[in-house]
């Protein structure tokens, strides 16, 4: 029984980010290095937000319950914010390198877009965040012992891969709206995707009230989805061209003047 909830929660929390990974990102190796290098971004501002809260706490009273929950609270809203703060150095450093390859590249254009390193960057910042937020918890899912025996809710594992998957196609829909309100400098829109990952981090707080934390959670993450997929451009008109599936004709002419024929020996 632990190892099939092991598993299924486990798919349930990863499963669309590992699709998305091979689809998306496997095949090209820059993109790679942005997911891997987005990833020790968010684990630098994770230490830091952890060592604010570590000393927050050594130097307060720790008989005091509801200080240290104000603490846990002080330390959750720390982490949020320094987490952005990463993300905008990310982008900064993104930027820098796009531009040098845009340099170093023969027709003088980068070999990956603004939106294609926002796609990969918010991506990597969820699946570590999700990574670091969950794998306790499915640790413990594997075993001795059964959920909801001392009156504790039974869906505890299964909810926690389910925010889990949100938490990740958050952080994915976040990072597309961030770099593309920096790059338009929008900063109403840089504000909002901050508040939205408050907002998120707070809710979470209710727990195990979960339906009043996850339901709340994905609404946010259908109305970030919808946010992203106009921030990258999206109109109906692409997503009446994906149903339809229908492919947008060229209307490049190809030279070939330029070929020769190999003679013949």
């Amino acid at each position: 029984m632990g190892a099939a909830v092991f598993f299924g929660c486990t798919f349930v929390a990863f499963g669309p980010a590992l699709s998305l990974f091979i689809l998306t990102i496997a095949g090209d190796p820059l993109r790679v290095i942005i997911l891997v290098a987005g990833s020790f971004f968010w684990l630098v501002s994770v230490l830091l937000s952890s060592l604010i809260w570590f000393i927050s706490v050594q130097v307060s009273n720790k008989n005091d319950s509801n200080l240290q929950y104000g603490l846990l609270i002080f330390g959750a809203a720390i982490s949020v914010l320094l987490q952005e703060s990463f993300r905008y150095a990310y982008y900064r450093l993104l930027k820098k390198a796009d531009e040098g390859l845009a340099t170093i590249s023969e027709d003088g254009r980068s070999p990956i877009s603004i939106q294609q390193m926002a796609y990969v960057s918010g991506f990597s910042f969820g699946i570590i965040s999700g990574v670091f937020s969950v794998i306790n918890i499915l640790a413990d899912a594997v075993g001795p012992g059964i959920v909801g025996v001392h009156g504790d809710s039974q869906y505890y594992f299964l909810t926690s891969a389910f925010l889990t998957m949100a938490i990740v196609f958050l952080h994915t829909f976040w990072g597309i709206v961030f770099f593309a309100a920096c790059e338009k400098k929008q900063l109403w829109h840089i504000a909002g995707v901050v508040l939205c990952h408050l907002v998120t981090s707070g809710l979470t707080f209710l727990n195990p009230w979960y339906e009043a934390s996850l339901i709340p959670i994905y609404i946010l993450t259908l109305l970030m989805g919808m946010w992203a997929f106009v921030a990258a451009g999206g109109t109906h008109h692409n997503i009446r061209k994906c149903l339809s599936c229908r492919r947008q004709e060229s209307n490049q002419v190809m030279v070939y003047s330029a070929l020769q024929v190999p003679n013949d020996e």
